[in-house]
């Protein structure tokens, strides 16, 4: 047998449990002796069996030498990086991890203003100093895309003490930036790349689709091995490549950061996502693609439905398009993307995400002609229901004023809070994230002194009906800044 197409952790959390070992240590079950009859429904006698922790021949996460080594050594290799490191806190903890590696506090860091909300609480924990760029906006779609290299270079030059640049490669929406010359502006100005590729796990397995971190030059890339490949929810990776972070301080801060009790069916899917990868993952993702692009075509002859593909790249932050990603326009329906979505979950289709205009749809290697035939039957249904209807007018979304950050997250979050009206919000420090889908970028981040001009762009926001994330009071009638 080809020593890749072997599971080294999982075929050793196999051995354990048919050995016939009597378990006098956690967990509290006891391979399923004590299981609840609905657990063991869950999880199955075989799978609790093996869900143990601890035994020496099941190695140790925060030192491994034998069959986690081999698995992650497995993974970087597959992926073309130095090293990995399973995260079994999802890309979250993958994403605090690299933060923390590649940072030290006080560090000025390049990062687009559409971040995710956990490289906000990685900022909290290594004590960086974020330097935001905003993203590129396509104005029909609603959506923003992501960074160009020119406004990396930027913040560069007025930022010389900047230590890292952190991308978003790609998009929630499958847009893709201009990676590799991204990487050439950090490289140039000797800071490593650091990548929430959450939503590119399957991009290294086809030609067809955008170039994986990794290969664009990126120095850490954390990973979701879930969202779009075999791994169970909450197993993600991290990985390492070249010197420019040193691979000690990457060890420390993933074992800093990761439980001393990893669920090892986690670990263990992780390491069965790379096997099949690793034995059929081109065809798998060749057809994921090839059913994406025949329901793209198919959507886009329904009347009041629009699914954008390749045609809307070669823009100033989308140089690429993840086919696996579809987003369906619906607003030609007269309706907005949350309301689609609930007709849809009435069908029994339930989408990725929904927002002003747009629903999300993912087509990953696990779908067939079936699931897709089922999704555009449920469309067309869904055009044909609400044909006649008057276009959704969708107004122009402005765009966020400047704002100048006063504290780092780090700061802002250990600083005392209070909640004051809207119109008493100018002047104050902001100590939450107030986010509007449209854009989706965030109209204030912690730390940033509120103007005038920013309340005033809430008011004008929440006119406008857009969903808001981030904030407690989400009708924004208060806002919590820093006392």
């Amino acid at each position: 047998m080809n020593d890749a197409n072997r599971a080294p952790l999982a075929a050793a959390m196999k051995a354990y449990a048919a050995s016939g070992v009597l378990a006098f240590h956690t967990p509290g079950h006891k391979q399923g002796l004590g299981a609840h009859p609905l657990l063991r429904d869950f999880v199955t006698a075989e799978g609790l069996r093996a869900e143990v922790s601890l035994a020496d021949e099941l190695d140790d996460l925060h030192r491994p030498e034998s069959c986690l080594k081999e698995a992650q050594e497995k993974a970087a290799r597959l992926w073309g990086a130095d090293e990995a490191f399973f995260a079994v806190n999802g890309t979250t903890g993958a994403i605090h991890a690299m933060l923390l590696a590649a940072l030290s506090l006080g560090d000025e860091v390049i990062v687009p203003r559409n971040i995710h909300r956990s490289v906000v609480g990685g900022l909290v924990l290594c004590g960086a100093r974020p330097v935001y760029i905003v993203p590129e906006r396509d104005e029909m779609l609603g959506i923003a895309h992501g960074v160009t290299a020119s406004s990396v270079r930027r913040a560069l030059e007025k930022h010389p003490a900047a230590r890292a640049v952190l991308a978003v490669y790609p998009t929630y929406y499958g847009v893709a930036s201009e990676l590799e010359e991204i990487a050439a502006a950090a490289h140039e100005k000797g800071v490593p790349l650091l990548v929430d590729e959450a939503h590119g796990a399957h991009l290294r397995f086809s030609d067809a689709l955008p170039t994986d971190a990794i290969s664009c030059g990126a120095d850490l890339v954390a990973q979701s091995t879930h969202k779009l490949l075999g791994a169970m929810t909450q197993a993600s990776m991290l990985f390492r490549k070249d010197r420019r972070v040193p691979a000690e301080r990457v060890r420390r801060a993933a074992s800093l950061l990761a439980t001393t009790s990893p669920n090892y069916l986690l670990m263990a899917s992780l390491d069965i996502a790379r096997l099949q990868m690793e034995e059929n993952g081109e065809q798998l993702v060749a057809r994921a693609v090839r059913l994406s692009e025949e329901l793209r075509a198919a959507v886009n002859e329904l009347p009041g439905l629009w699914c954008f593909g390749r045609e809307r790249m070669g823009r100033a932050g989308a140089a690429a398009l993840d086919l696996t990603k579809l987003t369906v326009n619906v607003s030609g329906l007269g309706l907005s993307g949350e309301e689609a979505m609930r007709l849809l979950r009435e069908k029994n289709i339930q989408a990725e995400l929904a927002d002003e205009r747009n629903v999300l749809f993912i087509v990953s290697m696990a779908d067939t002609e079936r699931e897709t035939r089922r999704l555009f039957d449920a469309l067309s249904a869904l055009s044909r229901e609400n044909a006649g209807r008057q276009s959704l007018a969708i107004p122009s979304v402005l765009t966020p004023p400047d704002l100048v950050a006063e504290l780092t997250p780090r700061e802002t979050f250990y600083a005392a809070r209070q909640s004051v009206p809207l119109a008493q919000a100018a002047g104050c420090i902001a100590a939450e994230e107030v986010t509007f889908y449209p854009p989706g970028i965030p109209a204030i981040v912690p730390g940033e002194r509120i103007s005038t001009e920013a309340v005033e762009y809430l008011r004008e926001m929440m006119l406008l009906g857009l969903k808001v994330t981030g904030a407690r009071d989400p009708s924004l009638q208060w806002i919590d800044v820093v006392q």
